[in-house]
């Protein structure tokens, strides 16, 4: 035997190649900290998005593009949906303590479905938002208003906790029904830099349409912890209310996430 093979060094090198993952995941996020709190009043409200369900479809770009008011981000050439399924807990403004608090318990706490896009404006990848629909009446007078978000209402059943290794939900509106089962296998861990996963996850800027009007916010969390999921969508035609694009859009993939704290910030006019 080669008394100087060492055979600790592929063990080494993983350790390094992971650590250095994770310092270019914790990199990305800080900047999107700081860029954040350089904005004056930044962060405007606090929030947890939990027990996160992510289901990826890929569609026709041209389709797709007439749906959207913003040029597309595209991977390797391809177009693709997210719909997002989440339980938003505890929202509250940053300043104002208790009382806001209080102000704000009505829509502190219920259930989304989004439905988003990837886009690129002016150098800076986001996503818009398509569809939203929301478990709060209230939610979706006000989301609208504010940040010019497409809220809908729906009636929503989540068990996205994992607690019997198993993901699953159901919404029903105005339009159809969507359906999904999961179950959860594998380890949670961040997405690994330039794969599908990272594109579609690691995101801080939101756009928005509504009425003409464009505008953006600014989201800041850590790097999402996920893990890849087989999602079985037993029921998918509410997604028909979504746009010309759905047709002949097919499934990708999907990941579950526990969830991250999230700070808020404020809409902005976005400009082309």
């Amino acid at each position: 035997m080669n008394a100087s093979l060492d055979l600790t060094a592929p063990i080494r090198q993983v350790q390094g190649d992971c650590e250095a993952r994770a310092r270019e995941f914790q990199a990305r996020s800080d900047r999107a900290r700081r860029r954040m709190l350089a904005d004056r009043g930044e962060p405007f409200l606090y929030a947890n998005w939990d027990n996160t369900v992510f289901i990826h479809y890929e569609a026709d770009p041209d389709l797709l593009q007439r749906c959207v008011p913003f040029p597309l981000d595209l991977f390797e050439g391809r177009a693709l949906v997210s719909v997002v399924a989440f339980t938003l807990r505890g929202m509250r403004p940053r300043l104002g303590g208790k009382i806001s608090e209080l102000l704000f318990k009505p829509i502190a706490t219920h259930h989304f479905f989004n439905v988003r896009a990837y886009v690129a404006n002016r150098g800076e990848r986001a996503i818009f938002f398509m569809s939203e629909w929301l478990s709060n009446r209230l939610s979706v007078a006000l989301g609208p208003l504010t940040f010019g978000l497409p809220y809908r209402y729906g009636r929503i059943d989540y068990q996205n906790r994992g607690d019997d290794d198993e993901v699953r939900g159901q919404v029903v509106a105005k339009g159809g029904r969507f359906s999904y089962r999961a179950p959860l296998t594998g380890p949670l861990r961040p997405c690994e830099p330039g794969t599908l996963d990272e594109f579609l996850l690691e995101r801080y800027t939101a756009f928005t349409a509504a009425g003409g009007r464009r505008q953006f916010f600014r989201v800041w969390h850590e790097p999402w912890a996920q893990t890849a999921i087989e999602i079985d969508v037993a029921q998918d035609e509410l997604m028909a209310a979504t746009g010309s694009w759905w047709p002949g859009a097919e499934l990708v993939s999907a990941n579950y996430s526990p969830g991250v704290n999230v700070w808020m910030g404020r809409p902005h006019l976005a400009h082309a």
